[in-house]
């Protein structure tokens, strides 16, 4: 094994370059995931310390005890309690202090009319707790809010804003209140809870525009007195409590907001970021397999000695095994490093640009670092382990040979199960999304034809540049043939090295064919289901903003160029026993702005103890027309609902739908998420438009919109997901261009007497050049070209498992102005990875080149 090593080590510095490519494969890969990780445990941490310092001063928070989650949302909403509550906490022993905490949506609008904050972010409002150590801001500037109209807002909000002390604007409750700032706070000594805007009120302000009802709060805070532990002010709390209210522990509170932000933002976004992580490995596969089996195939010879003189096959494979390994240990340890510094560039980045991340220091666990380090040595060993076998392999007489020919291609064997395994998968995956509709069979068959298409790659790939290389000939004549006849030369390993950039085009391709059908879905959905003229609604999106005010939808009404204007609020309620969002609304008005399909009953006589359905939801809950659905609002209220109407599309509308009758007695903070608006006969688009925008001006200034400009803006959130996810791939896209290069460069080493015979038969530098480069563009045109078709096919199947897994119609789009882009840049990309190769090919010495063994 001594001798293994030795041999090793000496391989490694006389041909360092050969493993650069390789090297910067295992750095990229390692460093992305360590950085996921590492940012990961960051964001863990960091909100942690953040609720925590929120709720460090309050010992119990009393609550409502029961809370409706609706599917996809992981906060229920809870009951209010009464006020008047903190009389009787104050007089249990060990009580320090109690205040109630009315929290709701407020937005701030800035200096310049528009909305501060709301991109993800919540916007909160709520009231100023004097009690210095329940409220976890602190001011530290100008005084307190003593009278209505008064308000403190955190320095980061008013900073953004443009907003000083002394200045007037509006807050939306979602109604329009003006207010004066006359002070401004800070939150733990920063500017704010992270991206999170505040603005602190009165308490009878935040009553009067918060909440539903005086005399009502979120929860009331707690504090201990000395010596009486947070459990033990629970246990004493407790009993003097009314039936569906509970106490829990301020760290408790912590700790169910951590979790929350953990279960639902932080593991999407770690998942969303350790996939593309994996992409870029997968890649990296490809990648590093490549560079050894070329390798172990220049070394034939060499090896070949080695048996000769008495070394056994597995002191050859160890040979081979030990260079991988000091590659595979020196460039995962470097990507640590590189991990740590994505990881504080991604925790810089992502608040600049509006993302909810806190300030904290950098969390590093050893956890994260050593499980890159062992996916970082174990892919790069196991991409070596079929070369260093194969060169165990070599027979001693192979010394006397000077090359092998490679007939992979012209596998017959390959060439069968390929087909079979791609069969297969095309099989599964039709039963997975169109005969028995399974996410987990359509998972199944798109891997299979991920699979089949690698498997494939050698058989294909020689039809496939004779096809794509077909006009070469008479666009560069005897150079572009050259490089035609060199990419099929070695089937194996074009299709090995095209297949790294299959791969991450492929999923650039997946991407990029979702996000088209998402945007033709929103869409069809709009010009189906939308019958209005204009559109009204608030700019934010995410977790921010504040809705619309209840009142719009009625003023507008009273316009004279319009004929009708439906908002469409937001309830929540468990329907038999399961927690359900519901539209609160005008339904007879409802009716007539969308299109709800077939509608059996009447929405005009829901009243305030009937609800309309959609049939889907219906068969779902076990609900005909005419029967009862027993619902259970967040007061605790309990009542049933006579089904009196039934519809069938649910896009816009929602599954359920109430009258605001129905509503009144069980809402907190009301507002609406959309006004559609229809014009009267004879109004013009513009007239109406310029009218509608005057009113609503009063209401907040929020978005008016045509149909066409509505159902835009409802999917620009997708154009700004593809924005982030074209930015990840980029890093599996270079890898795939690194393998491209390094084979490039492997291979002209390879034919380094070829190349100077060509050059003695007087073949010019730019010639030799342009050979090399073309063989590039081939490789990458193959690859671009499976992973177009790849991506495509995979898209469709993801686009059919979703519309098995929605109750919305999902449209499948192909966007072949995005995709000819991908195709484009794949082959200029192919051009760039050629250039190093060519460069270095043309600076070849003629004689010496000649003379090579």
């Amino acid at each position: 094994m001594n001798t293994s090593v030795r041999l090793s080590l000496a391989s490694l510095r006389a041909h360092r370059r050969r493993f650069a490519g390789t090297f910067l494969a295992v750095f990229l890969g390692v460093a992305f995931l360590a950085g996921t990780l590492v940012m990961g445990d960051t964001l863990r941490a960091s909100f942690g310390s953040m609720f925590g310092d929120a709720t460090a001063g309050t010992d119990a928070v009393v609550r409502g005890a029961d809370a409706i989650t609706t599917p996809g949302e992981a906060q229920g909403v809870r009951r209010p309690v009464d006020t008047s509550l903190v009389k009787t906490l104050e007089r249990v022993p060990g009580v320090a202090a109690a205040a109630p905490s009315i929290q709701g949506a407020g937005q701030l609008l800035g200096a310049d009319g528009r909305p501060v904050g709301g991109q993800g972010p919540p916007t909160l409002a709520g009231n100023w707790i004097t009690d210095p150590r329940l409220n976890p801001y602190r001011l530290a500037e100008g005084r307190l809010p003593a009278r209505p109209g008064e308000v403190v807002v955190n320095r980061g909000a008013a900073a953004k804003g443009g907003l000083k002390i002394g200045d007037t604007t509006t807050l939306r409750t979602p109604g329009p209140v003006r207010v004066t700032i006359v002070g401004l706070a800070t939150f733990g000594g920063a500017d704010g809870m992270a991206q999170v805007t505040f603005t602190g009120m009165t308490q009878a302000d935040a009553e009067k525009y918060l909440t539903a009802r005086p005399g009502e709060a979120a929860s009331i805070q707690v504090r201990a007195g000395p010596g009486v532990s947070p459990r033990e002010l629970v246990d004493r709390l407790t009993p003097v409590l009314p039936k569906g209210v509970e106490a829990i522990t301020g760290q408790e509170s912590a700790q169910e907001n951590t979790d929350m932000v953990s279960g639902q933002f932080l593991s999407v976004f770690t998942t969303f970021l350790l996939v593309f992580s994996g992409v870029a490995l997968l890649v990296a596969t490809f990648s590093i397999h490549n560079t050894f089996a070329i390798v172990v195939a220049q070394r034939t010879r060499e090896n070949a000695l080695l048996r000769a003189l008495g070394a056994a096959r597995g002191q050859v494979t160890a040979v081979t095994l030990v260079e991988a390994c000091a590659v595979a240990v020196s460039a995962s340890l470097a990507g640590l490093a590189g991990g740590i510094g994505i990881a504080a560039g991604l925790q810089a980045l992502f608040p600049a640009i509006g993302f909810p991340f806190p300030e904290g220091d950098l969390v590093v666990r050893t956890a994260s670092l050593a499980l890159p380090l062992a996916v970082g040595v174990v892919v790069c060993l196991g991409s070596a382990l079929l070369p260093a076998v194969r060169a165990g392999r070599t027979a001693p007489l192979a010394a006397l040979c000077e090359s092998a020919v490679d007939d992979s291609g012209a596998s017959r064997s390959r060439a069968v199960a390929g087909t079979l395994l791609a069969v297969s998968a095309l099989a599964t995956t039709l039963v997975g999304v169109l005969i028995a509709p399974s996410p987990w069979a359509a998972g199944l068959g798109a891997t299979a034809a991920l699979v089949a298409f690698v498997v494939l790659g050698p058989v294909a790939s020689t039809t496939a540049v004779r096809v794509l290389g077909g006009p070469l000939h008479r666009l560069r004549g005897v150079t572009g043939s050259l490089a035609r006849r060199n990419a099929l030369r070695s089937p194996r390993r074009t299709a090995a090295t095209a297949s790294a950039l299959m791969i991450g085009v492929a999923v650039v391709s997946l991407f990029t064919v979702f996000g088209a059908s998402l945007k033709a879905t929103m869409d069809r959905t709009v010009a189906r289901s939308f019958a209005g003229d204009v559109a009204v609604s608030t700019p934010s999106f995410g977790a921010g903003g504040s809705g619309l005010s209840p009142e719009l939808a009625p003023a507008l009404r009273r316009l004279p160029e319009v004929g009708t204007a439906v908002g469409l609020g937001r309830g929540v309620a468990e329907v038999n026993g399961s927690g359900r969002a519901l539209t609160v609304t005008d339904p007879a008005a409802l009716a007539r702005a969308f299109d709800l399909g077939t509608v059996s009953g009447s929405l005009r006589g829901l009243g305030a103890e009937g609800i309309a359905v959609t049939r889907k939801e219906a068969a779902r809950q076990g609900l005909a027309l005419g029967g009862t659905a027993r619902l259970v609002f967040a007061d605790g209220t309990r009542a049933d609902f006579t089904v009196r109407a039934l519809y069938d599309r649910s896009e816009l509308a929602g599954d359920y739908v109430i009258t605001r009758a129905a509503w009144a007695p069980h809402r907190t903070q009301d507002s609406d998420r959309l006004v559609a608006v229809s014009f009267k006969d004879g109004v013009g688009a513009d007239a109406g438009k310029a009218a509608v925008v005057k009113a609503a001006a009063r209401y907040g200034d929020p978005q008016v919109q045509t149909r066409e400009e509505y159902a835009r803006s409802s999917a620009g959130g997708i154009d700004m997901m593809l924005t982030l996810v074209y930015a990840l791939l980029a890093l599996a896209v270079f890898i795939a261009l690194l393998g491209i290069a390094n084979t490039l460069t492997l291979a002209v080493h390879e034919r380094t007497r070829e190349l100077g015979l060509l050059r003695a038969v007087g073949q010019t530098r730019p010639q030799l050049r342009a050979m090399v480069r073309w063989e590039s563009v081939l490789v990458a045109a193959f690859g671009t070209a499976g992973g177009l078709g790849l991506g495509a096919f995979l898209g469709w199947v993801l686009v059919r498992a979703a519309d098995g897994a929605s109750d919305s119609a999902f449209a499948f789009a192909l966007a072949p102005g995005r995709l000819t882009v991908v195709a484009l840049v794949g082959l200029a990309a192919g051009g760039l990875a050629g250039l190093r190769p060519a460069r270095r090919a043309a600076r070849l010495d003629v004689l010496r080149a000649i003379a090579a063994e």
